[in-house]
């Protein structure tokens, strides 16, 4: 019996308040889910923070993941079209 993992793909903008800008919450994500962050554009400084990105992996996991960094307090806005590769 073989599983078949359909991989999706999510782009996102994570927005960092000052309490979790210094956290290293996307790498966290990366260990803690199944997931690959594709990190495309980011502006962070000492109190404020934001970084674009591109989730790969499972629908599920891309979902839990989202959620765990939500719950840590991170806004997340949904992006649409091409997201700029540097």
């Amino acid at each position: 019996l073989v599983k078949v993992v359909l991989m999706s793909s999510k782009k996102v903008r994570f927005t960092f308040s000052t309490d979790t800008v210094k956290e290293p919450l996307v790498y966290q994500l990366g260990h803690e889910f199944d997931v690959v962050t594709s990190i495309r554009m980011a502006d962070v400084d000492d109190s404020i923070g934001w970084v674009i990105l591109e989730l790969v992996g499972d629908d599920e996991e891309i979902s839990n993941a989202l959620n765990w960094i939500s719950d840590k307090g991170v806004r997340i806005d949904p992006l649409e079209g091409d997201v700029v590769t540097g």
